[in-house]
């Protein structure tokens, strides 16, 4: 697998070579601020600790008295973004920068670094710390995107509130007060959702039962939330079938306390009794038959909605259009913001007001994709199906280094095979659906994106690695 970054030329004064990601990285500019197009993997160096979000400069006696922490430049972060010391301690920073761009490190009150090109390390001497200082990277641009460091004493104010300050309380202290660090480690035992989409299957009934519950998730990497789900995941179980199919939904409320229903949009049906609300531990069957083609949204319809589906009950039914081609891969991918904290809470539902979310997402989980990548072969076909949950926010699905051919949106072609004309975006508010084809041309890495630049910088992105 080809490397992000090779470090080929000798460093300013310490030789060294950065560690080398397995992903592309790609970035934009405009009106001098650097916009992220996508974070992917990053050099997983971190210091003299085996978390590489914190690094831990502490000791006793006089192996305490001078410490070296290494430290890395990448995707617009700064690895570790937290060291501790002890208060004396005597520090020095071997930066290396490992990202395909020149960066520097400015630290508060102290020295910096000058600019660093690919695999460049420069080293950092900070004399004593006696108090808490910030460092950061000068560039215009890149440290109001994220591109920050703490230097912390240990046993002051601030590394009292360190993890407590973000206000989260429902999830691991793994976010940053600039945001979530979507380059750091899932845990271990996380695994990405399969986004790969089965073919219908036979029979013209297809039955489900969804059971509604408070689930705990890895929202983002280190991050984990308790989720409102349809079958114990955020999206729901994506449910797949064929123009005048039915389907026969069980849906039982195994939450202990409170309400939930079910609407699906791509019934029609009076809305009266199939979508109550169903109090804790009932259950009911919901029927519907698949009249027309489409990608379409699934929710809860207990209210208040907004926080039923911004706590995650949401999902995809696909219903094919008739005559629909093969395609080599079938991959679905609903969009949706993230919002941390406890569920319900006043500060969860106010993000939710404000339409601030802490990420934006493909299937539940923030920058998934870029960690575990899709998978085709050069000149496949791969069909994308994209459903836009929201709860507020629509999605423009964007694949990098490819042209759209075929485009299928709310029910209609808007694009086919062998039209003159081709598509660069599926764009879908919120609550649409549709999907997007294309064949890559060789093997490479081909970022995806929801181009609204906000939303990609924070989460919505991936990677479809094409292999020859």
């Amino acid at each position: 697998m080809p490397a992000l970054v090779r470090g080929g030329r000798k460093a300013s004064q310490d030789a060294g070579t950065a560690g080398a990601s397995g992903r592309p990285a790609l970035w934009g500019t405009a009106a001098g601020v650097v916009l992220t197009v996508l974070a992917v993997l990053v050099a997983n160096s971190g210091g003299d600790t085996g978390d590489p979000a914190v690094a831990s400069a502490a000791g006793s006696g006089a192996a305490a008295a001078h410490r070296t922490v290494e430290v890395t430049l990448a995707d617009l972060r700064i690895r570790p973004g937290r060291i501790e010391v002890a208060e004396g301690t005597a520090l020095r920073l071997k930066v290396t920068n490992a990202d395909a761009r020149r960066h520097d490190l400015k630290v508060e009150s102290g020295p910096s670094t000058p600019m660093l090109g690919t695999g460049d390390s420069h080293t950092l001497d900070l004399g004593t710390i006696t108090g808490d200082r910030e460092a950061w990277c000068t560039l215009p641009g890149h440290r109001a995107a994220g591109m920050t460091m703490d230097i912390v004493v240990k046993g002051t104010a601030k590394d009292a509130t360190a993890g407590h300050a973000d206000g989260h309380g429902g999830h691991s202290a793994a976010a940053t007060p600039d945001g979530l660090d979507l380059t750091a480690d899932f845990s271990d035992t996380w695994q990405a959702r399969d986004a790969g989409l089965a073919p219908a299957p036979g029979g013209t009934v297809h039955r489900t039962e969804l059971h509604a519950a408070h689930t705990t998730v890895e929202v983002a990497p280190g991050v984990k939330q308790q989720m409102w789900t349809f079958g114990g995941s955020a999206p729901g179980p994506t449910l797949r079938g064929k123009v005048g199919d039915v389907f026969e939904i069980t849906l039982v409320n195994d939450d202990t306390g409170m309400g939930h229903g079910i609407d699906f949009h791509a019934g029609a049906l009076a809305p009266d009794k199939p979508m109550r609300t169903l109090d804790p531990g009932e259950r009911l069957v919901y029927r519907f038959r698949a009249e027309k083609a489409g990608a379409w949204l699934y929710h809860c319809s207990t209210a208040p909605m907004l926080q039923h589906m911004g706590n995650g009950m949401y999902g995809a039914v696909i219903i094919d259009p008739p005559g629909l081609a093969k395609a080599d891969h079938e991959y679905v991918l609903v969009s949706s913001e993230l919002y941390l904290g406890t569920p319900g809470s006043t500060a969860q539902v106010t993000k939710m007001r404000q339409n601030t979310p802490d990420a934006w997402v493909f299937n539940g989980i923030a920058a998934q994709y870029a960690k575990e990548p899709l998978t085709v072969k050069a000149g496949e076909r791969a069909r994308f199906w994209v459903i836009a949950a929201g709860p507020s926010d629509g999605v423009a699905f964007h694949v990098v280094g490819t042209v759209f051919d075929t485009v299928y949106k709310e029910g209609a072609y808007t694009l086919k095979p062998g039209d003159a004309g081709g598509a660069q975006v599926l764009d879908l508010a919120p609550a649409q659906g549709g999907f997007a084809e294309t064949t890559f041309p060789e093997a490479g890495h081909y970022p995806f994106v929801d181009h609204d630049m906000r939303h990609a910088e924070a989460g919505a992105h991936g990677t479809v690695e094409v292999s020859r």
